[in-house]
């Protein structure tokens, strides 16, 4: 028996983006289990993730992850193909029930710890979900949310005792390079969960195009990432990457600059990724760790800014790599590294991908300024959304920035081309926050845009005509953004409330989201 439910709402081949497999490594055989590439295929006493709890190595988590699988099947009734929420912490035993779900068949649909029991319910209702491993603390906001049928718990990395009793070993399930392994939900302009799925094939991909060719990785690295495994950017920087090379996850629950460095000084991590704010606020720390370890550093989510890239190699004489990458093609696939960078440019094409810019009528330009769109051996399938043909064109997957490519190849990224808000390296839908602003009795009307932010990038930014009997003063301001925190994830809340008379609109009553913004930048 197979569950195609998630097959069943893809697109159909002539609405998804041509494929490159150009790459000698982007060969893979027919039957392909990531899982088991990724964790079987290396050295059983090498180590594979370290923390503040304990070291774990690839042997050792080969093993959980055996009798997680055997688990899953044996007693808990999951099929191929059936969907398996995660959710807890980046710690080693969130790795091995990732890696148990995809060799029992199942396809891994991993959440932040930080979204709230109304989106988790969407994301739960939109994949039909049927079970799920949850860390003992995101059981309360889980269950709220209505839970699935089979729930299985940990007590963090202190370990699962519900696999204390099952036999050890495991024949992985015989996955195919193109079955599906993982839906990663991600928030469109709309605010609602976009599901990208993505096959196993992809999940090694990413691996073998952009971390092989430009971060040049080698065995016994150690690897530290402040994104949660549910991005798919943390997921190769922190899951993949490592283990795909022979290298060691070094995980981190405490999010911050401090934790962050404290880690990379404990753990001597050799290749950092993280945000370009994150960046920013760790230069004047500097002096309090010895990091002396870090021979790689990786930025993803938002633009780098030139004046980050250039303090940071004049602190510690290390050359940023930059990158853009996204959600719906797993990965990064334009960059640069060593003597191939050019401050404040997001570098060129990754080996295995092609790279343009589109002029106003979708036709591929050799240089100038367009929006963005790439082809390779990734790329965007949609779960069941009519979203695609917006982001799949003639082939081409459009990611929704607008940049400039210049004559060597090199793009220069100038503006989101939609109304995503990208703060501190973290995606955030405008109409998302307006609706929960719009869900406090004091709310008329409201429009959130993401204004300029030294220390993030972008800020959210809400525009409010409070309804009658509410007074604009800084009060109102706590209230509203508290209620934000407590409707959907808390990084999302406005950071900024400016109460106005009125919303500037069009003659047909559009929003003018445009004058706001020229409002917020003057």
């Amino acid at each position: 028996m197979i569950d195609s439910f998630i097959e069943d709402g893809l697109p159909p081949p002539e609405k998804q983006p041509d494929f490159l497999f150009t790459l000698p490594e982007l060969q893979y055989p027919e039957r392909l289990n990531a899982a088991v590439e990724l964790i079987d295929r290396q050295d059983r006493d090498a180590l594979a993730v370290v923390n503040d709890a304990g070291c774990w190595t690839y042997g050792e988590m080969a093993d959980l992850s055996d009798r997680i699988a055997r688990r899953l099947v044996e007693r808990e009734g999951l099929v191929p193909g059936n969907r398996v929420f995660l959710r807890g912490p980046n710690n080693a035993m969130l790795f091995a029930s990732w890696l148990g779900v995809l060799k029992a068949g199942g396809v891994v649909v991993a959440t932040m710890p930080m979204l709230r029991p109304g989106e988790v319910a969407t994301i739960l209702e939109r994949a039909k979900v049927g079970h799920a491993i949850v860390d003992a603390r995101t059981r309360a906001d889980f269950d709220a949310a209505g839970g699935v049928g089979s729930v299985l718990e940990y007590d963090g990395d202190k370990g699962f005792a519900w696999i204390d009793d099952v036999a050890p070993g495991f024949s992985p399930a015989d996955s195919g390079r193109d079955d599906v392994a993982l839906v990663a939900f991600t928030s469109g302009t709309t605010g609602q969960p976009k599901g990208c799925v993505h096959y196993h094939r992809d999940i090694l991909a990413s691996a073998d195009s952009f971390a092989r060719y430009v971060l040049k990785p080698k065995a016994g690295d150690r690897w530290a990432c402040s994104a949660p495994i549910a991005f798919t950017f943390g997921l190769g920087q922190l899951l993949i990457f490592p283990w795909r090379f022979g290298g060691t996850a070094v995980t981190i629950e405490t999010p911050g600059p401090k934790p962050l460095l404290d880690a990379i000084a404990r753990h001597k991590v050799t290749t950092l990724a993280t945000a370009p704010t994150a960046y920013k606020a760790m230069i004047p720390l500097l002096v309090e760790y010895d990091i002396s370890s870090l021979h790689t550093c990786v930025s993803a989510g938002e633009h780098l800014p030139a004046a980050t890239w250039h303090a940071w190699r004049e602190a510690m004489d290390l050359r940023i790599v930059d990158g853009i990458g996204a959600t719906e093609m797993m990965h990064i696939f334009i960059s640069a590294s060593g003597d191939d960078i050019r401050p404040g440019a997001t570098g060129r094409a990754v080996p295995g991908y092609v790279a343009t810019v589109l002029d106003e009528e979708n036709r591929p330009m050799e240089s100038g300024t367009g929006r963005l769109a790439v082809k390779g051996p990734t790329g965007c399938r949609y779960f069941d959304d009519p979203r695609q043909a917006n982001y799949v064109i003639d082939g081409w997957n459009v990611t929704g920035d607008t940049y400039r490519k210049d004559e060597e190849g090199y793009f220069w990224y100038l503006a989101r081309s939609d109304d995503m808000i990208i703060s501190s390296g973290y995606n955030i839908a405008a109409p998302e926050v307006e609706n929960a602003l719009l869900g406090h009795a004091a709310v008329q009307e409201c429009a959130v845009i993401g204004a300029p932010c030294e220390k993030r990038g972008q800020k959210v930014k809400a525009f409010v005509v409070l309804a009658p009997g509410y007074a604009p003063d800084a009060g109102v301001v706590e209230i509203l953004q508290d209620h934000v925190k407590a409707a959907i994830a808390p990084y999302k809340y406005p950071r900024e409330i400016k109460f106005v008379d009125a919303l500037p609109k069009t003659a047909t009553g559009k929003l003018q989201r445009y004058a706001l913004r020229e409002a917020a930048s003057s």
